[in-house]
């Protein structure tokens, strides 16, 4: 599965319009070749380089298996999102306190849609039992 944006580049760096410096809305996201057998997607947005470790800036599930991307700014109706580390259900984008920061774009093919209320304390292991495969797109940002 290849993960990729229309707004930057694997690698690269992901412009102010997407982070807490700008309008803080999610970009547009699309991906090729899932698996015949899936039957749903999850996304999860995650900066490692966190002081406190890794920060959740966004978990949705339940992304229905016909998809084949994510406009920029827009949930699918038929998608869970999950709370944050910023506390809200929704995205919330780069805000690195000082230097340059990963940003992990993180796409799951799922065996099912899952039924359970996911919570940011379970969502990777319910997703991680149900992963037949994955894609990640890594950006970069620092704040001027």
């Amino acid at each position: 599965m290849i993960l990729k944006s229309d707004n930057f580049l694997k690698d690269n760096n992901i412009p102010s319009e997407f982070t807490c410096d700008g309008e803080n809305v999610s970009p547009q996201l699309s991906w090729t070749e899932a698996l015949e057998n899936t039957e749903s997607f999850a996304l999860s947005v995650t900066d490692p380089d966190a002081p406190g470790g890794t920060f959740i800036h966004w978990l949705i599930y339940n992304i229905s298996k016909d998809r084949k991307s994510l406009m920029k700014g827009a949930v699918p109706e038929e998608a869970v999102q999950v709370t944050n580390d910023f506390g809200k259900k929704n995205y919330g984008g780069p805000c690195p306190p000082s230097g340059t920061h990963r940003y992990f774009f993180t796409l799951y093919a799922l065996d099912r849609k899952l039924v359970e209320n996911l919570t940011k304390n379970n969502f990777f292991d319910k997703i991680e039992e149900h992963t037949i495969d994955k894609a990640e797109l890594m950006g970069r940002y620092r704040r001027h």
